[in-house]
């Protein structure tokens, strides 16, 4: 297996075409969802913006009818019932062309800015997964709930335990793919299951996976956190069931039919 993280994440980016598909999964994020989508696409390298309305009860819906016209790479998606975050950012991997895709949340968590650095390594041919670690070089976080980060903590430790991997932050919301990658993996948790099972199913695929530092300006629950206890507990039953239960050939359509994958850089312009 190959793992590491990168020393220097400021590396300069190789000249490419707009090739990253961000995915942002939306729940009642009328507050923040015209700023997130305003700052991606800014970002030279966006070549869509996919937004999933998880059928959102607040003006998510309407404020998106307004920035489809106002952006043509922005696509958006909309769930009939809610049906958790996996299952918007499964729609939006599903619905993504680009040869970079990367999970972006509505709120304001996690800042676009640091996007560039988080698919640096993938741009640069070093990785084929990049997570943004939240606790590998501490840079601007918001102090916060304890129980959070202990539970991520030994979360993070079940996991590699379970994947023989040595990652800081399993449960990040930066993740960056290969878009051949993640498009053909088959995702079956539902609620807030997605970041563990990608985790331990691109464990087993053997690529080479980095971590790079990221900033975190984390919300309280009055502020509109929706994760909860009960998410938690879920979390440490699907480490077990997709590390120990559900195989590589169960985890990919196709990739686990040749043995590796073969990695296409990003075309350059």
């Amino acid at each position: 297996m190959n793992f590491d993280r990168t020393e220097n994440a400021s590396t300069p980016l190789p000249e490419v075409r707009p090739c990253l598909s961000v995915v942002i999964p939306a729940y009642n994020e009328q507050e923040t969802l015209r700023d997130i989508v305003e700052k991606v696409l800014r970002l030279p390298l966006a070549l869509e913006v996919i937004v999933v309305d998880d059928c959102s009860q607040d003006a998510t819906p309407s404020l998106l009818a307004d920035l489809s016209r106002e952006y043509p790479n922005l696509h958006s998606i909309r769930h009939e019932r809610n049906q958790g975050k996996t299952a918007a950012v499964k729609a939006g991997i599903a619905a993504s062309r680009g040869d970079i895709v990367i999970v972006q949340d509505a709120d304001m968590e996690y800042d676009p800015a640091e996007i560039p650095d988080v698919i640096g390594p993938i741009l640069n041919d070093k990785a084929d997964v990049v997570y943004g670690s939240r606790f590998l070089v501490r840079k601007a976080t918001r102090v916060l709930y304890f129980y959070h980060f202990l539970a991520n903590r030994i979360l993070t430790f079940w996991c590699n335990l379970l994947s023989n991997m040595n990652m800081t932050d399993v449960e990040t919301g930066y993740k960056a793919f290969r878009g051949s990658i993640i498009r053909d993996m088959v995702i079956s948790s539902s609620g807030f299951g997605f970041e563990i099972e990608v985790t331990a199913k691109i464990a087993k695929l053997g690529v080479r996976i980095y971590e790079v530092p990221i900033s975190y300006y984390g919300r309280t629950y009055e502020e509109g956190k929706k994760i909860g206890a009960l998410d938690g507990l879920h979390a440490f039953w699907y480490v077990f069931k997709y590390n120990v239960l559900v195989s590589r050939a169960r985890s990919f359509r196709t990739l686990n039919r040749h043995g590796s994958h073969r990695m296409v850089t990003p075309s350059r312009s």
